[in-house]
This record gives C-alpha cells, sequence and structure tokens, in this order.
C-alpha cells in the first residue's frame, strides 16, 4: 500500500558526494516521517538519518557534519545527501517511511535498498 523507490546508487570515491532520493507512492495520506538506514556486509542495519513531517531531523554520529537529508512534502520525495564520503560508508542503503494512509492506517515500510560502495 506504500511503494518506495530509491535510486542515486553507485560506486563513488572516497572523497566524493551522492544524493539519494526516494519516492513514496501508493495510498498515503501523510507521511509522518522518512528515513535513511543502510547495512554493511556482515553487519546490522543501521540509522542514518530521519526527518519528520515537521522536518525534525536526526543523524547518526558517524554522519554528522557530512550528511543532509531534506524532504519535499508535496512530492513525498526524501534525499539524502552524502558529501566527504568514506569507505565505510560502503553499504546498502534503505529508505523507510512512517506513513498515514487514508484508511487511517499507520504503516512502516521500507524500500528495496540502492547500493552505495565507497572505493579507498
Amino acid at each position: 500500500q506504500v511503494q518506495l523507490v530509491e535510486s542515486g546508487g553507485g560506486l563513488v570515491q572516497a572523497g566524493g558526494s551522492l544524493r539519494l532520493p526516494c519516492a513514496a507512492s501508493g495510498s498515503v495520506f501523510r507521511l509522518n516521517a522518512m528515513g535513511w538506514y543502510r547495512q554493511a556486509p556482515g553487519r546490522q542495519r543501521e540509522l542514518v538519518a530521519t526527518i519528520t513531517s515537521g522536518a525534525s531531523t536526526t543523524y547518526a554520529d558517524s554522519v554528522k557534519g557530512r550528511f543532509t537529508i531534506s524532504s519535499d512534502n508535496a512530492k513525498k520525495t526524501v534525499y539524502l545527501l552524502m558529501n566527504s564520503l568514506k569507505p565505510e560508508d560502503t553499504a546498502l542503503y534503505y529508505c523507510n517511511a512512517d506513513a498515514l494512509l487514508y484508511n487511517y492506517r499507520r504503516l512502516d515500510s521500507w524500500g528495496q535498498g540502492t547500493q552505495v560502495p565507497v572505493s579507498s
């Protein structure tokens, strides 16, 4: 009932930048919050950044000052701008949405993920 489509991933050199968009579609009345998580090989999925409908943001300590999350509520899209990328940022990046549907159900949804390999 909520589809999340991520894009923008791809191989990047250390020190480089990428922007990851994630667009939500489906029976979405309101997006309470959206966020990005990542999972590196052999590690658990971890929070990268989140943004609420009121534009409040949170960041993992490891990305503060380098990554910026933003959203376009009209387009139901969240963006993750990643600067000064490091090899340790290499992971599969997942988009997440906390959505209120038109039937008043609240649904937590995940995208399929987009790969971000950072070469040294």
